[in-house]
This record gives structure tokens, sequence and C-alpha cells, in this order.
């Protein structure tokens, strides 16, 4: 799969759900573009599972800092949106995801997983008899994340196996860095966070830098 960071993001529409029930189309895309918002978009495998919940919340409660960031948050994953909305009303106590307020894309056709490539098939066989075509793999989506900037432009994106929970301050790092780089055209070095020293986007910048540090 070729990579998306430096291009716009797949202009598609998917159905999307809210805590309220309520079920719209998104177009992430249009959603930064027409809010000039950056856009944070994470994919989990499954409804209803383990690592999931964690990182849902991790995010409901990181929710103010990516507002104050401009920043978008949106859940997607290939339930539906029934499923979603069941998931939602369904206690923390019991495995749910009950207080979580941004909207979460159902793509149950799968339509932008496919394009993403980020869906967990390890191999695809065609039937020449039946003409069906058979998938080995579950065909849900890895944990996926997309960092989407005021132009609908990808400036990260990253994939882990489904065991492993994503760090959620790392991401609002790579938007403070981002958003350094659009209002100061420094670069950011290895482990910069906000307020911390960047570069000069030449020779004699990184030099300075590293007999400083």
């Amino acid at each position: 799969m070729a990579t998306l960071v430096g291009k716009k993001f797949p202009n598609l529409n998917v159905d999307a759900i809210n805590k309220m029930g309520e079920t719209f189309k998104i177009n992430v895309l249009e959603e930064a573009i027409n809010n000039k918002k950056k856009v944070i978009l994470f994919w989990y495998p499954k409804d209803f599972t383990f690592v999931c919940p964690t990182e849902l919340f991790a995010f409901q409660e990181a929710l103010p800092e990516f507002e104050k960031r401009n920043t978008i948050v949106i859940g997607a994953s290939c339930d539906t949106p029934e499923v979603h909305f069941a998931w939602l009303n369904t206690a923390k106590n019991n495995g749910g995801i009950e207080g979580v307020t941004y909207p979460i894309l159902a793509d149950s056709n799968r339509n932008l997983s496919s394009r993403l490539g980020i869906l967990d098939i390890t191999n695809e066989t065609y039937d020449e008899e039946t003409g069906a075509i058979q998938v080995e793999g579950d065909n849900v989506t890895y944990r996926a994340t997309y960092l989407i900037d005021e132009e609908g432009i990808v400036y990260h994106e990253g994939v882990n196996d489904m065991p492993l929970g994503r760090n959620v301050k790392e991401f609002l790092r790579l938007i403070d860095a981002h958003t350094h780089v659009q209002e100061n055209g420094e670069v950011c070095p290895a482990n910069w966070e906000e307020g911390k020293d960047a570069m000069s986007p030449d020779r004699d910048g990184v030099a300075s830098y590293l007999a400083s540090h």
C-alpha cells in the first residue's frame, strides 16, 4: 500500500453514528476542509472487544486537548451503526463505551477501509467455478491512525497490530509539531515537544541545534 502522507485523504462518504443514536454521513476530507480544522481519524478492529474500549476512552479523555488544537476526533470500525449504538449504550463497567461523545464511522461495506488498505486480509482466493471470493483473515481493520490538516492533506499515518494499543499523547505531540512547522517554518527534531527548541531547515540550523543540545 502506497503511503497517503503528503496526499489528500480519500473523498468518500461513510455512515456514522453519534452518542444520541443519530446516523448520518461523514466525509473526512470535507470535515477538514469545510471546518478549517485538523482531523484525527483512528480505526479499531471491533466493538465489544478488549483493547478497543481503552483506546476510545483515552481519546475521549483527551478530547479537550484535541479541541484546543483545533482538531476533530473521529473513531471508526467496520461494525454497523446499530452495533455502535448498542456499545455506546453499554456501561463502562460492563465493557461498553457509554460516555464517548465523538462520532464513530460505521464502514460496514468496507469502502473506505479497503481504499486505505488497512483490513486484516491474509489471503484472497477466487473460485472460477462459482465466482466467489474467499477471504482468509478477520476482514476487520488494524489500529490505523491518520492525522489530516486543514487542507485535507495527510501528515501522519500509522498502523498497529491488533494487540497493541496506541499512545494518545503521541498524537497530541505530532499535532503540536505540525502546527509549529505551519506557523514558524521551523522543523522539529527528535523527541520535540511544545516549548522546546526547533531548528531552521538548513545546515546551519542543524549545526546550531546539535551544538547546543
